[in-house]
Parts: structure tokens; sequence; C-alpha cells
């Protein structure tokens, strides 16, 4: 017998309604594709620090300040942009967020890059590609059956696989074809995208637009409870992948005395693993639900954390500690993403996706910010990860006890009225 959170009523994929051809796989594909693309534009900025840091002569906080402008704007341009989702469809946000996201990348790599003043600018409007991420969510969802919902929005969340693509040839580029390089392919991509989703992409069969406007909606949606649960698990899980995805190499560097291009390497491979687990943990949680996957996922990383906190040997320890990690993070992301595409009203997903998103990215900024001052003052990073087990232990907790009894209490159904 299948957990209230798994229960579903769908009995397959909706087909396409005369007049609006489509493939909710080809949907799927165009709409993770989007997101990849304007997550490795989003991202441009992160690996380019230490070059524009020597050139400008930045100081240590300027850099840090050059990289965090893009990510918190994208973070917070997910509420306002969801809300409009499902006002006005995936079909027309996603190509007129790619053609926003086109602009300052063009100026960053043309003009945007002779000043602190000027990189702030730039960076500010490229955060319009992190919001990517709350187009996509509700119009993946609206493509599938509740049952499917979990593998779908997992496969969509792979590609903030992205970020990695920028991460690992963003300094290339640069190196080869100067500081407009990859500035100006990531601008072609991003172009090209938007004709391609403009083209090629429908809205799904019956969707229709919520009666009230975006704003009382998003008021709504910040009173909901749901919200804010799923808000507080995406922060521990995306926000510890985030965490973990920027601030790995300086602690595989201090803390084990690894070179840089190791330490990067080893990083990617950290994320790689995160973005592959992220549709396991939609796909497990169709088949067992939600609830149980990130209670598994939550109790991988209290134990990954635990070890990782007494500093054993990098081979193996070390590695399969941050490996368990990797993998649980990616997981109970996607975890969390599929019990908000099986729980939120279908015409409120964009805007509960906004709100839950926006947590997700600013609660990768904690965790660092907290580990450099942990160490600074204690000489260990210890003191970080067992805070982390402490964190992951309460959400774990609360995910066993209060989302549990919400998920059970909210059963799969009809579209309630927006």
């Amino acid at each position: 017998m299948r957990p209230p959170e798994a229960a579903g009523t769908a009995p397959s994929v909706p087909s396409p309604a005369p007049g609006s051809p489509g493939s909710p796989w080809l949907m799927l594909a165009l709409a993770t594709l989007g997101f990849a693309v304007n997550f490795w534009a989003w991202a441009l900025l992160s690996p380019l620090g230490p070059r524009f840091g020597q050139d400008l002569s930045l100081t240590s906080f300027e850099q840090s300040l050059l990289v965090a402008v893009p990510v918190v704007v994208g973070s917070l341009g997910r509420i306002p942009v969801g809300a409009l989702t499902d006002r006005f469809g995936g079909r027309v946000m996603f190509p007129l967020v790619s053609l926003a996201t086109t602009v300052p990348v063009l100026y960053l790599g043309l003009a945007g890059h002779s000043s602190l003043g000027a990189l702030l600018v730039g960076g500010f409007f490229l955060g319009i590609g992190g919001t990517a991420f709350a187009v996509g969510v509700p119009y993946v969802n609206a493509w599938f059956p509740p049952e499917r919902r979990g593998l779908a929005v997992g496969v969509f969340g792979a590609g903030m696989g992205g970020t990695a693509v920028s991460a690992l040839t963003t300094v290339g580029l640069a190196d080869g074809y100067g500081t407009a390089g990859p500035f100006l392919l990531a601008a072609g991509a991003l172009a090209v995208y938007a004709v391609l989703a403009a083209v090629l992409m429908r809205e799904a069969p019956g969707r229709t637009a919520p009666g009230r406007p975006p704003a009382r909606r998003l008021t709504g949606t910040l009173r909901t409870p749901f919200t804010w649960h799923a808000s507080a698990l995406y922060a521990v899980t995306f926000g510890g992948y985030v965490a973990f995805s920027v601030y790995l190499p300086t602690y595989l560097r201090t803390g084990y005395g690894l070179g840089q291009a190791d330490a990067a390497h080893r990083t990617a491979g950290f994320v790689l693993l995160a973005v592959a687990a992220r549709p396991l943990g939609g796909w497990l949680s169709d088949r067992v639900g939600p609830v149980k996957v990130l209670g598994a996922s939550l109790a991988a990383v209290v134990a990954g954390a635990a070890v990782q906190s007494m500093t054993p040997p990098l081979a193996p320890v070390g590695t399969l500690a941050f490996l368990c990690l990797a993998a649980a993070l990616g997981a109970g992301s996607g975890a969390t993403f599929a019990l908000v595409a099986r729980t939120a009203p279908p015409s409120g997903v964009g805007a509960v996706t906004g709100v839950v998103g926006a947590a997700g990215g600013l609660g990768g900024f904690v965790p660092p910010l907290a580990m450099g001052v942990l160490f600074s003052s204690s000489g260990t990073y210890s003191p970080g990860l067992l805070l982390l087990v402490a964190v992951a232990a309460a959400a774990l907790a609360f995910t066993l006890t209060r989302v549990r009894r919400s998920a059970a209490a909210r059963p799969l159904g009809p579209a309630r009225p927006s």
C-alpha cells in the first residue's frame, strides 16, 4: 500500500489538445536546457572573480560581493518570476528571461568588466538568469500527472549543472579568447535558446491562468504553512549543495593542503554527483513518497557531516563522506520539489516555487560565512561541520513529524481554486 504522500489518481501523462501539439518529454527537455543555459550565464562571474580581483586590485570583500550580487538577486527574483509564470506560462517566460539575461551578459563581456562599479551593475542584472528555476518547475509540473512529477521535476532540476559548465569552461575560454570570450558564447547560447523556446514550447493542455492578481496570490502563498515547511527543507538541502560548491575548494586547500587544480576537480565531482542525484531523488519520491526520501537524505547528511567533522584522511574516508553528502543533498533537493509538485495547488506552483527557490539560494550563503568565522576562531572546520549535523538533524526531525503530517493531510487531487 502506498503511503499518503505517494498516493495519486491521474493515470497517465496528459495528451496534447488539438491545436496545441507537444510531447511532455520534449517540453521537459526544452525546459531543462533553458534552465542549464541560464544557470551557465548566471554563474559566469564566480570563476573569474580572482582574475578581476587581480586586474582591478579588489579586496577579498569586494570579490565576495561581486560573486554574491547575481546569486542574491537571482534567488530573490524567483519570487515575482514564479508568480508571473503562474499568470503567463513558461512558453512566454522562458524566452523572456533568456533574452533579458542576454543583455547583462553582453554588457559584462564587451564593456562591463573595466571597474568594480560596472561589474556590480552587470552582476545585478545577471541575476535575472537565476530566476529561470521558478519558470521551469510550474511549467514542467503542468505537463505531468502527480505520480510522475517527482521524476520530471528532478530531471529539470539537473539543469543546475549549468553552474558546473561555467566552473569548468569559463577560465579556459577567457584564457584562450580574452575576457569577452565566455560572455559572448553564453550570450549566443541564450539567444539561440530563446528562439528555440518561442518556436517549440507549448503550454500543457488544459492549463488556465489563475484569476487573482499575482500580488494577491503571492500573499496567499506566503500565508500558507506548507510554503515555509518546504522553504526550510530546501534551505538545508539545496542550500547545503550551494554552500559546498562555493566553499569546498577553500576547505580542501586549507584543510588538506590540496593544490588549486586538484581542489577544483574534486569540487566538480561533488557538483556532478549532486546534479545526478537530484532526478534520482525525484524518481524515488514517485515510488515511495517524498517524505521518506527526504528523511533518508537528511539522515545521510547527518552521517556524512558527522564523519567529516572528525577530519578523517581524505583517501578513502573523507572522499566517501563528501560523496555521501553530495548524493544526499542532491536527492534531498529533488525530493523537496517532488513534495512541492505534488502538494502545491496547480495554479500556484510558480508562486510556491519562487519562495522555496529563493530560500534555497539564500540558504547557501550562511554556511560558508559560518565556516570561515568558526575556522578563524578555532583553527579547525569541525565546529562548522558539527553545526551542519545539528541543522540536518533538526530538519530530519521536522520532516518525520510536522512535514509528514502536513503531506498526509493534503492528498493529491484536482486543482484547488486560486
